[in-house]
């Protein structure tokens, strides 16, 4: 299979190409700058509308990853532009560009976030479920919205909702780590919060099981099927790094430091279920957290 990827330098999008790779699959990556000679690369320029459409022809498929990072920084109103722009715009101009194609790819998974369902309390939360009312639902409405034309064209879309991505490398618990390994991690404003999580590696076999099983298309949540509270995730953490979790950030102190971020972040409870992918018979590596978090930071023998 000949996969395009964007967002391929993230952290997601580089364990990806090599996923693919490894597997035996061809991957040209879609890229901001120009082209490096040599390189299985395709550029394309979400600001300025432009994206080199004779490189897309002969593309199996499109994994989609590409946007704003957005734990980085305070919500200013231009980085919640940035946010929103990247992905609306980005998507958007992606699926024009498929659209227009001889030969379109026969599928294009592209990302969503959990976001979606907005702060729901302790409420399960599925793929039909109703979205929230914030900045973030708001972000990923018009996000899954803007592959309408690729949908138009008869491609086959999964707008794959992410969770929490666990990995070492990057990400939010690459940035807990640290105090963590101090000894000055602790809950998160009242820790009844509910976290929706996935370990790397499971985010790459369902990005895999959405590009090869037809029956999946539409919003399909790429989480484990165990979410936990942050007092849980907290508690569990610190047992697999042996560390003490004493010191909470009460809520007050959360949005001090980190302002509207703080709410949609670390204070949001969304406890989403990955129902289409386990009624298509997906089979998760690491369903529980322990064993997640025991392999991603290398403490298989940790209790």
């Amino acid at each position: 299979m000949h996969v395009l990827v964007t967002g391929s330098t993230g952290l997601v999008g580089s364990a990806l190409v090599s996923f693919l790779t490894t597997g035996g699959h061809q991957v040209t990556r879609l890229v901001r700058s120009a082209p490096r000679p040599g390189q299985a690369e395709v550029s394309w320029h979400p600001d300025t509308g432009s994206i080199a459409t004779p490189g897309l022809e002969g593309i199996d498929a499109v994994v989609h990853l590409a946007g704003e990072n957005i734990a980085s920084g305070r919500w200013t109103a231009e980085k919640k532009a940035k946010i929103r722009d990247s992905r609306v715009q980005g998507t958007r101009l992606l699926c024009d560009a498929l659209a227009q194609l001889v030969n379109p790819p026969k599928v294009l998974v592209s990302a969503s976030a959990i976001g979606y369902y907005g702060d729901r309390g302790a409420e399960v939360l599925r793929e039909n479920s109703r979205p929230g009312r914030d900045f973030l639902a708001d972000v990923c409405r018009a996000w899954e919205a803007a592959t309408e034309p690729a949908i138009q064209r008869g491609i086959r879309v999964v707008n794959l909702r992410l969770g929490m991505v666990l990995s070492a490398a990057g990400g939010a618990l690459a940035k807990m780590l640290l105090p963590f390994k101090m000894g000055l991690g602790g809950v998160i404003g009242s820790g009844q919060q509910y976290m929706s999580w996935i370990a790397l590696d499971d985010l790459l076999g369902a990005m895999h099981h959405a590009l090869v099983t037809d029956a999946l298309r539409g919003p399909v949540n790429a989480v484990a099927p165990n979410p936990v509270t942050n007092s849980e995730f907290t508690r569990t953490l610190g047992r697999v790094l042996r560390r003490p979790t004493l010191l909470p950030l009460p809520a007050l102190a959360a949005r001090a430091v980190f302002g509207e971020m703080a709410d949609a972040l670390l204070l949001a409870s969304t406890r989403v279920e990955p129902a289409r992918l386990q009624d298509t018979n997906y089979a998760f590596r690491y369903p529980e957290l322990a064993g997640a978090l025991r392999h991603v930071l290398g403490k298989a023998n940790a209790a």
